[in-house]
């Protein structure tokens, strides 16, 4: 009987905001290639989320809000009150709280790393951070939270921050850094504006980054050439990263990141500027010495969140790529031949809503959240 009570006095004290539980919510059918989707509203009470992070042992979701706070969202829709020991983050324009991720070895170390716009910028600019903290645990807080990276210089006026975090295999950190709307800065190799760069869990540089030792060449880098890059995804199957980005005018696309690779941005884009008029770097679709996208829509979806397909729930799913759409408000599924792209589905669009994150949950499900003043949750399924 204690324990039940001292249960119940954790949960009270964790979750303060309550919303319709999941298991009562109405799950909504809407059509699709495979089979009947199934779509449960779990909350719809976020302010445009960004990205969430599974906790293990069932213990819900982290998700970030992009005005800056960091919150604990249960299976049955339970949204906690903001955690604290979050850092200040600069809330302008796309500028924000923007990904979340756990430590490959959370469960020993407790760490929780957030990436965020920060300001302090010359002129009043910002940039791209990166830090972490220790879950608590009672869930409540980020504990000693320290920023371990810092984009350099900070340029952004509010557009192009990135940012997504992924560990690969091995634990280095992979960070896709946006060129906050500076085009030229992308192909520099002196600025961390429009790269991919790789780091310790620490922050520290790995000796065999491709450009340690350079004169004039910030050694983070690992790839170059990139606009805005708001989803990546370690390929499952491979080990390979893959990111996906923002073209301007069209040209949105897909990449399979490489060792010191230049990806083109601006010298080669499949895009223009949103006055109609050519980018003025730009040599055409392709350009000497940079990588062509594995990808590209011609004209532009929005993508961002980017979910590879290995559960055992939904066969029919099995390696696809799933990925969020805010222009054209959707969810966007991938199939493959190898690596190659060879059919395109679009779902959720009945939702009729930016979808800025998409994730696979240990349950097998997709879940995906919509980027609103009332964003939402939602656990999607094939009946």
């Amino acid at each position: 009987m204690l324990r039940k009570t001292l249960l119940a006095t954790f949960c009270a004290s964790v979750f303060l905001t309550t919303v319709p539980a999941a298991s009562a919510a109405t799950a909504q059918q809407y059509a699709s290639e495979q089979g009947t989707l199934s779509v449960t509203p779990i909350t719809q009470n976020l302010d445009h989320p960004w990205a969430l992070a599974f906790l293990p042992d069932s213990q819900g979701m982290l998700v970030t809000e992009r005005p800056g706070h960091l919150r604990l969202v249960n299976a049955d829709g339970r949204v906690s009150a903001p955690l604290t020991g979050v850092p200040q983050v600069w809330a302008k324009g796309q500028g924000g709280l923007l990904d979340v991720v756990l430590s490959p070895d959370f469960k020993q170390d407790r760490m929780v790393y957030l990436s965020y716009a920060e300001g302090g910028g010359e002129g009043g600019t910002a940039g791209t951070a990166v830090g972490r903290g220790r879950l608590s645990s009672d869930l409540k807080s980020l504990e000693g939270f320290q920023v371990i990276f810092r984009q350099e210089p900070k340029l952004s006026t509010g557009n192009h921050f990135g940012s997504r975090l992924v560990f690969d295999r091995d634990g280095y950190l992979f960070i896709t850094l946006g060129e906050n709307n500076d085009r030229p800065t992308a192909q520099d190799l002196d600025k961390l504006q429009g790269k991919v760069v790789r780091l310790f869990a620490d922050g520290k540089v790995p000796d065999d980054n491709p450009f340690v030792g350079q004169s004039g060449v910030r050694p983070e880098i690992w790839s170059y050439g990139h606009r805005n890059p708001q989803g990546a995804a370690l390929n499952p199957w491979s080990g390979t990263l893959w990111e996906n980005e923002h073209g301007p005018k069209g040209g949105d696309e897909i990449n399979i990141i490489e060792r010191g690779k230049n990806y083109g941005w601006p010298l080669a884009t499949h895009g223009i500027n949103y006055s109609g008029q050519p980018i003025p770097e730009a040599q055409g679709q392709s350009a000497p010495g940079t990588v062509a996208p594995h990808h590209v829509w011609e004209k532009s979806p929005g993508i961002s969140g980017m979910a590879f397909y290995d559960g055992d729930r939904f066969k029919a799913w099995q390696h696809n790529v799933f990925i969020g759409a805010l222009a054209s408000q959707e969810l966007i599924r991938l199939q493959f031949d190898g690596e190659q792209v060879v059919h395109e589905e679009r779902l959720l669009g009945e939702l009729k809503a930016r979808i800025r994150d998409v994730r696979q949950g240990p349950d097998g499900y997709l879940y995906v959240l919509t980027d609103e003043d009332k964003g939402g949750l939602y656990r999607v399924g094939l009946n």
